[in-house]
């Protein structure tokens, strides 16, 4: 069992799901990102993804596409990414996720890529752009690391695209909760529960939702059925809205109202 599994396991202990954060690395500024992770995980989340910007987010709703873009314009790119999460590691217990699109990872070099992210502290990758059919040569890359490839299923993927998964899927695998692009909206989708279910088929893997959940009644509501819960644009809105010196205390208390929900009743 990897480390990010054991998180599963140990939040389904405590009688509750994992927390899983996102938040673009370098935004809003390349300082900020050590400070505000920390200030999530104190609040509550159990696990960090750590975006790195692209210039065409195509998994993307608008939040996340102007974070990226504001941090590619501050200088952020797949190299200083692992640096903060080297930067990161020692100060929060919570598993560092790498999330990116395929383009820069293969242009990095997929060995190289595996060697540095080992290195940073990174647990995890998450590559929305890559099809489970084409990911082998990622897979092979970052196992000997202790690193997982973290699949993503989407309500569309089939029965076979599910196997395949399944036997592919290391640490969790990442639900979407609709069919569309990340963004915070007001309500889940009715089709979540038959979709985990019929994931749960094909894997025994804790299932994590993501897209679309911003607030503490949908962590709630996924509690009900699925291992864990994903936020990223609600983060990223909530850093927008607040001023500097508000962000990290306003973190801290956006996590905590989650971590509240995220119990299983």
């Amino acid at each position: 069992m990897s480390n990010v599994e054991a998180v599963f396991h140990r939040c389904r202990a405590e009688g509750r799901i994992a927390l899983v954060a996102y938040l673009t690395v370098g935004y809003p500024a390349p300082a900020d990102t050590v400070p505000l992770v920390q200030a999530l995980v104190e609040g509550g989340f159990d696990i960090v993804e750590l975006g790195v910007p692209f210039s065409d987010p195509l998994a993307d709703g608008a939040t996340i596409q102007r974070a990226s873009q504001r941090a590619l314009a501050n200088g952020i790119n797949l190299a200083r990414a692992l640096a903060s999460a080297a930067a990161l590691r020692g100060t929060v217990a919570a598993p560092l996720l790498l999330m990116g699109y395929y383009n820069p990872f293969l242009r990095y070099g997929l060995e190289r890529l595996a060697a540095d992210a080992a290195r940073s502290g990174i647990q995890g990758l998450i590559v929305p752009d890559l099809p489970p059919e084409e990911a082998d040569e990622l897979a092979a890359a970052i196992a000997p690391h202790g690193i997982d490839n973290i699949s993503m299923l989407a309500p569309t993927s089939g029965p076979a695209r599910m196997a395949i998964v399944g036997r592919q899927a290391r640490g969790f695998v990442y639900c979407v909760s609709l069919a569309g692009v990340t963004g915070a909206r007001r309500s889940l989708s009715s089709d979540l529960e038959p979709f985990l279910a019929e994931a749960r088929r094909h894997t025994d893997l804790p299932l994590a939702v993501g897209f679309g959940l911003s607030r503490p009644e949908h962590v709630a509501a996924v509690a009900r059925v699925a291992d864990g819960a994903v936020v990223g644009s609600a983060i990223i809105d909530l850093i927008d809205a607040l001023p500097p010196a508000e962000r990290a205390a306003g973190l801290r208390a956006f996590a905590a109202s989650l971590r509240t929900a995220a119990l299983r009743n």
